[in-house]
């Protein structure tokens, strides 16, 4: 009888928690099944009866919203306070916003998402920096930015096999050239090749959230109020995967990416 020596854990039993965690949080599928919670499949209908021009006005305006939040929202950060991420007054100020995009509807999508935008930015920063991240470091900051990029498919791609960590690969090269590129000249210059690239990746993925947004902002029943239970929703979604992401980049400093990634997978696959 042949005996099957079976490999232990790699990671601690906190760790292993703690990484199950990270993965609902990043697994858990897009905004578009959070607004279908909240409102009902009414969204789905209006966000797939979107017309071309107003898809090519939100990808526009989400790539402008990265660039502005980019430049903003990192150099706010007060790298010598607490590490507590002020989760509760970003909400707020994210529903604030979304009364302006209910009560005026699609045409104030390019005034409102730079603003919510910005705020969701800096909630995520703050959100790695209690996971202890070093945001003076451009990998760190980049990381930030990179989490628009996993709330769903670039438009015209399926869910990526492997998931999360296929987004991330599919960003590292860009992540990589722009995070070499900060580390020589810092965030001034964001029409730099590389940075541009990355934020038009990762604006790609992130219009396809926002595109949820306005529709779910589009229900006739809405109005304001309905406009800030929205954006709140929003800023929950993209918090709930800067947890997720950060989770797993701590682990990766203590263990390394290889390691993290196959007991990722293997906790994945047994769900």
């Amino acid at each position: 009888m042949t005996t099957v020596a079976v490999m232990p854990p790699l990671l601690s039993p906190e760790e292993l928690g703690e990484l199950e965690y990270a993965a609902r949080c990043l697994e858990g599928g897009g905004f578009a099944a959070r607004a279908t919670r909240l409102l009902g499949r009414q969204v789905e209908a209006i966000e797939r009866a979107l017309p071309a021009p107003a898809r090519k006005t939100i990808a526009r305006v989400a790539e402008s919203a990265l660039k502005l939040a980019l430049r903003f929202a990192l150099r706010t950060i007060d790298h010598k306070s607490p590490a507590k991420a002020a989760k509760g007054l970003h909400k707020a100020a994210a529903a604030a916003s979304g009364a302006l995009g209910g009560a005026f509807g699609f045409a104030s999508t390019a005034v409102e998402l730079p603003v919510s935008t910005t705020i969701l930015l800096r909630s995520i920063a703050e959100i790695a920096r209690e996971e202890g991240e070093d945001l003076s470091r451009a990998d760190a900051a980049l990381a930030c930015v990179e989490v628009f990029g996993l709330g769903g498919a670039a438009p015209g791609e399926t869910a990526l096999e492997g998931g999360y960590f296929a987004v991330r690969g599919a960003l590292a090269q860009s992540v990589s050239e722009s995070a070499r590129f900060i580390a020589r000249r810092g965030l001034i210059d964001g029409s730099a090749p590389a940075l541009a690239r990355l934020v038009s990746q990762i604006a790609t993925r992130f219009g396809v959230a926002v595109s949820e947004k306005v529709a779910a902002q589009a229900v006739p029943v809405l109005g304001a109020i309905g406009g800030a239970a929205v954006n709140v929703a929003f800023a929950e979604h993209f918090q709930t995967l800067a947890r997720g992401h950060f989770i797993v980049r701590r682990l990766e400093r203590v263990h390394g990416a290889e390691t993290v990634r196959f007991e990722y997978q293997r906790l994945r696959n047994q769900t």
